[in-house]
């Protein structure tokens, strides 16, 4: 159960489309002075050296964050948020380390922001307690060592009635494909209109295939706009490593799909790996 680390995938690429989509939605969503709550179900470590551990076994982060990183097209304006973001965890300018969802949201915190993470993983929880310890704004955050599925609940509504949720397991286990959509249905229960980006692997197995169909049944079950951004590097045969993730979001941003229309092809040059890599942007209110 307790078998990955995301310090293993760190950088990779499907943590650059989650977190490009993360940040631009945080920081929408910043643009009105009402205070937001920032839910990370599956936070892990919440930040990683990219030269030694397990980044450095996998070195997934190579066809990640270190190839965008070095590329010219990372320059665009666009990307800037995300790089900036980066570089706060890298003064130096040479990337040796890589911030996790909760560094990120964390770093994007205004003062009348909170951040509420969820960790089960014992090792992984210790090293974010400590982690979360050493920032400035530790006093915004709050760790729990609990099942980010079952306990998202009891933190919506949040107060303000504003908030974002990022699910991110690691679907190693089959049963989180149910897990997300219970978990997702029994928010929206609660809190029907919070933005949820609810990040997923493609992957040629049965419960892949369907989450996609469940989840957006379950948008429209709620009549709640929703988006679908996929980014596939290769597709060779096998799938012995992680080739292509998506994220699906529920009440995204209205600036979101444009962003990704000028972003998403810029990572299918920069990423892709041979001739099969592409993309997939679609939403319920098509332009």
């Amino acid at each position: 159960m307790f078998s990955y680390r995301h310090a293993f995938h760190a950088g990779n690429h499907a943590d650059v489309i989650k977190h490009l989509v993360l940040i631009h939605s945080i920081q929408y969503l910043q643009e009105k002075d009402g205070a937001v709550m920032f839910i990370d179900t599956h936070a892990g470590a919440g930040i990683y050296s990219l030269r030694d551990g397990y980044a450095a076994i996998s070195q997934e982060c190579q066809g990640g964050i270190d190839r965008l990183w070095s590329s010219q097209e990372f320059d665009e304006p666009d990307f800037g948020p995300y790089r900036e973001a980066i570089g706060q965890f890298n003064p130096k300018g040479v990337l040796d380390v890589y911030p996790g969802s909760p560094f990120i949201m964390a770093h994007l915190l205004r003062p009348q922001d909170r951040l509420r993470l969820f960790e089960l993983h014992p090792s992984d929880t210790g090293i974010l307690q400590t982690n979360i310890a050493s920032l400035d704004k530790r006093s915004q955050i709050d760790i729990r060592q609990q099942d980010g599925f079952a306990f998202l609940k009891s933190l919506l509504p949040p107060p303000s009635r504003r908030g974002l949720i990022l699910m991110d397991p690691s679907y190693e286990l089959k049963t989180d494909y149910q897990a997300v959509e219970e978990s997702v249905r029994e928010a929206l229960d609660r809190f029907a209109t919070g933005t949820y980006l609810i990040w997923y692997p493609v992957l040629q197995r049965p419960e892949s295939k369907q989450l996609i169909k469940r989840l957006r049944a379950l948008s429209e079950e709620f009549q709640r706009p929703w988006l679908r951004a996929e980014l596939r590097i290769a597709h060779s045969l096998g799938e012995r490593r992680l080739q292509a993730s998506g994220v699906w979001v529920i009440n995204p941003v209205w600036t979101l799909a444009p962003f990704l229309e000028r972003t998403l092809p810029i990572l299918q040059r920069v990423l892709g790996e041979d001739t099969s890599a592409t993309f997939v942007l679609e939403t319920s209110s098509p332009a």
